[in-house]
């Protein structure tokens, strides 16, 4: 813990700070908004976690072989995901916010969406949807709490590249989800048929990639500083990691708790994992990968899965508090002790979780 000596007048002759001035990075309060970071490779969009679906929302990792079209796959990196629509059908994309909306704070939205060249109808306006407790049903869409972007002539094609949707929302307050999709009470009356020629079954599909949502900076007075005393300041919030750290380096996280024999975190390891998070935050282009391990008691399946288990609460950890990196996730089981096994407090250093730098 640092000793900080600082010195606070408002009429002072010693110069200025402002809250502005802090060197902070500007926060994507929607985790995963790329949808890069995933469990396992699957074709449902629950796998982008924390992402929810309503009815049932198609997850794709790479491009599909018969898209022909000039801007095939994702906006940007490799994931995104898909909305369909049809006359009595329709899809939404939801997701818990990182934290919740402040009164009074604006906040920009936006997001890519990709018509989908099987498509043989277009609709007339995709949004997005801020509420406290997620959208259940129609009864929940209240026009105020809504960025609703509507096609004037038309339908969404834009020859079927990625085109931008977004908006400025000033948050009611304990907003803590936002909701994608359609929210015409009539789905079919908002599907205008691509050929006009061309009767029978409608259906309008959409990409959607790179969901931001980013609190506008609100103007902050300053402040002129003179010495008036001191007091002990708190332990910086941000992982302390060496700065030319290098692809390959490893980095073992302390005080990281589970109870005996389960994977789920336990709150004495959420100052650590803030810590870890602040830090990815600060270093968007690097990507990562949480690795767990264990000691050797027990048989070697069940550590191995253990120590996945544990890997992926912390990778989920993180991605719900906001972090965009490209992260991995690995469990070792015991294969690589850094103590031998032969005492409890050897064996407690090799249960451990750290994370690898795949790329800086």
């Amino acid at each position: 813990m640092r000793i900080f000596i600082l010195y606070f007048l408002y009429l002072g002759l010693n110069g200025y700070i402002s809250a502005q001035e802090i060197n902070e990075p500007i926060k994507n309060l929607v985790p995963n908004g790329s949808f890069e970071n995933f469990r396992r490779k699957s074709g449902s969009i629950r796998q982008a976690i924390p992402w929810q679906q309503i009815a049932s929302v198609d997850f794709y990792q790479e491009p599909l072989s018969n898209d022909t079209t000039a801007e095939k796959g994702a906006k940007e990196g490799n994931c995104y995901a898909g909305l369909r629509y049809q006359k009595r059908y329709k899809e939404f994309l939801q997701v818990k916010l990182a934290e919740p909306l402040r009164r009074g704070s604006i906040y920009e939205f936006e997001m890519y969406v990709r018509m989908a060249f099987w498509s043989n109808a277009g609709l007339k306006s995709l949004g997005v949807l801020f509420s406290k407790i997620g959208y259940k049903g129609q009864k929940d869409v209240v026009k105020s709490a809504m960025i609703d972007s509507i096609c004037k002539k038309g339908a969404f094609v834009n020859n079927y590249r990625w085109f931008k949707i977004y908006g400025k929302y000033q948050a009611d307050g304990g907003e803590k989800y936002i909701t994608i999709g359609n929210f015409s009470p009539i789905i079919k009356k908002e599907m205008i048929r691509l050929n006009i020629f061309k009767f029978g079954f409608k259906e309008a599909y959409y990409f959607v990639d790179d969901v931001s949502l980013v609190k506008m900076k609100e103007p902050v007075e300053k402040v002129k500083v003179e010495i008036v005393g001191s007091f002990v300041a708190e332990q910086d919030s941000v992982l302390e990691v060496k700065k030319d750290i290098a692809v390959g380096e490893k980095v073992t996280l302390k005080n990281i708790f589970f109870e005996n024999g389960k994977y789920y975190l336990l709150p004495e390891s959420y100052s650590e994992l803030n810590k870890l998070a602040q830090y990815l935050l600060r270093n968007p282009n690097m990507e990562v990968r949480i690795n767990g391990h264990s000691d050797n008691s027990g048989s070697k399946n069940k550590n191995q899965k253990l120590s996945e288990l544990r890997a992926r609460e912390v990778f989920e950890y993180l991605i719900k508090k906001g972090v965009q990196n490209k992260m991995y996730f690995k469990g070792f089981g015991s294969e690589f002790p850094i103590a031998p096994n032969d005492t409890d407090i050897n064996r407690a250093k090799n249960r451990r979780v750290e994370f690898e730098i795949i790329k800086t």
